[in-house]
């Protein structure tokens, strides 16, 4: 439609010049002494617009010309740009698909544009350090140690590929230098969480998962586990003494402490220092909170000494617990155990045997004829107390 009222115009426009041209009588007289020229207006008119495009194409012409080197400067540049961001995104397609070899060439030809260099060693790093290049992966990392644009994908980048490398001490100086420029999200405290994890620097590691909890970034179960094994490392180091297992205990959360793993870990480290009684107090409230069979073994080892009333106290304790859990076989063996120490012969041997019928593992029927062959030989039994030696000896072979 509109390009019919364009051409309904322009023969509107014709027509009235034609009209105007045949209804005017004027004319031009040029004087070039000795020369005199007449021209009709109408063809003066004629001449001046042809004299006025020649001019203008001339003109354009030559101002074409003039730019031409700087037409096709840029024209080789955006060729350049363009073939450069193809090759950009290539290698991005390219190293999610998991062509690494040919993410890096692509990266490579990328670079050859300086507004795509450092993007492109970033990706290019990854590439190689996939294909286990680590030499060009340095390369790569070092060629944008400069760039301080792009120093946190850098420090980020080199986190990443140095804790997947298990580099543990490298990537724990990176972790230094991201600190000192305050970079704190949630991919660089999962990235130095697990640095510190390999170096084995469980105080770190537990605060930054605490730091990680609070943002609901791991699962439960992630950091259940995190936290277990930090307190595990932590209280399984040989160099604590009784004085120092106490500090280092005191500095525990409430709420990890009744944890049973954590309290399991905790009782034996007491236990191995001769702190029978605040290892017996870890696993009483632990079990309080939650019951967990794994606390036994060590609450058997915290046994107090014989017609102490904390060993009396141990005996009430298990008596409780089982009225809850009757069939629980290391709940019996553990009373079993108070009461061959108490010298309660019967109520042990009752106990003993409840654990040996109910036991589902070789070390807990192991365990059961051990310390009834000690009960036969202490009320001088001694036949039923070699066919129990003999019995745990075949459980300790199994």
């Amino acid at each position: 439609m509109r390009f019919f009222l364009r051409l309904v115009a322009l023969f509107a426009v014709a027509i009235g010049l034609a009209v105007m041209a045949r209804y005017n009588p004027g004319n031009v007289v040029l004087f070039f002494p000795p020369y005199r020229i007449d021209l009709s207006l109408n063809f003066f008119a004629v001449l001046l617009t042809i004299l006025f495009i020649v001019l203008y194409v001339l003109i354009r012409t030559i101002r074409a010309t003039q730019k031409l080197p700087g037409r096709v400067i840029a024209y080789r540049r955006h060729k350049r740009e363009t073939n450069a961001n193809n090759a950009l995104r290539d290698a991005l397609k390219a190293l999610l698909e998991g062509r690494f070899g040919q993410a890096e060439k692509a990266a490579t030809r990328a670079a050859e544009l300086p507004e795509n260099l450092g993007v492109s060693a970033l990706m290019a790093a990854r590439a190689a350090h996939r294909m286990g290049q680590s030499e060009r992966r340095d390369i790569w990392l070092a060629s944008v140690e400069d760039n301080q644009a792009l120093k946190t994908a850098r420090l980020i980048t080199a986190l990443d590929l140095l804790v997947d490398d298990h580099k543990s001490h490298a990537a724990l100086d990176v972790v230094k230098e991201l600190n000192a420029s305050g970079t704190r999200h949630i991919h660089a405290l999962r990235l130095a969480l697990k640095a510190n994890q390999q170096a084995k620097n469980w105080p770190e590691v537990l605060r930054l998962v605490r730091t990680l909890d609070k943002h609901a970034a791991l699962h439960p179960a992630l950091s259940k586990r995190l936290r277990e094994l930090a307190y595990d490392g932590l209280l399984s180091d040989p160099s604590h003494d009784a004085e120092s297992i106490g500090r280092l205990w005191s500095t525990v959360p409430n709420e990890d402490r009744i944890k049973p793993f954590i309290a399991m870990r905790a009782a034996q480290a007491f236990n191995q220092r001769g702190l029978h009684g605040e290892a017996r107090a870890i696993v009483e409230k632990s079990l309080v909170a939650e019951w967990d069979v794994r606390l036994l073994p060590v609450y058997r080892d915290a046994a107090a000494d014989e017609a102490s009333p904390e060993l009396l106290a141990q005996i009430e304790h298990c008596e409780r617990w089982a009225a809850k859990s009757p069939n629980d076989a290391e709940l019996a063996l553990t009373l079993g155990s108070f009461c061959l120490k108490q010298k309660l012969w019967g109520k042990a041997q009752r106990h003993l045997e409840q654990a040996l019928s109910d036991a589902t593992s070789p070390n807990l029927v192991r365990e059961a004829h051990l310390k009834l062959a000690q009960l036969h030989e202490g009320v001088d039994h001694q036949e039923q107390a070699a066919e129990h030696y003999r019995q745990c000896a075949l459980a300790t072979m199994l």
